[in-house]
């Protein structure tokens, strides 16, 4: 019970700051609440809610209709899936761990 409250209190923290915040949230942000939210949804796991929040905070609402030509996206979003999904734990989300993997991803799959 008392897990649900502190979840509850927290989901509201967060999502207060997201609307009074930026309004387009940088990586870190993005997965960070993205990841606490998803968690403390009952039924979830740390790797279903650490892929979700990648492909969630890598693909800004506007590119969720991607086409298959843009395979830099979909490159990065395998990368980090395979590569950064292990980076958070329940207790630590590690926005900052998990931003830097994603950006060596980008270096990785980008066109130069």
């Amino acid at each position: 019970m008392e897990k649900r409250k502190v979840g509850s209190l927290l989901m509201v923290y967060l999502m207060t700051g997201l609307l009074v915040g930026q309004s387009q949230a940088a990586f870190k942000e993005c997965y960070e609440t993205c990841f606490i939210i998803c968690y403390i949804t009952p039924g979830t796991t740390l790797g279903s809610c650490a892929a979700k929040c990648l492909k969630d905070c890598i693909f800004p609402p506007k590119l969720h209709t991607l086409s298959l030509q843009d395979t830099e996206y979909f490159c990065k979003l395998g990368c980090a899936t395979s590569l950064c999904t292990n980076l958070s734990s329940k207790d630590n989300p590690a926005g900052e761990k998990v931003e830097g993997c994603v950006n060596s991803c980008s270096k990785s799959c980008s066109k130069d």
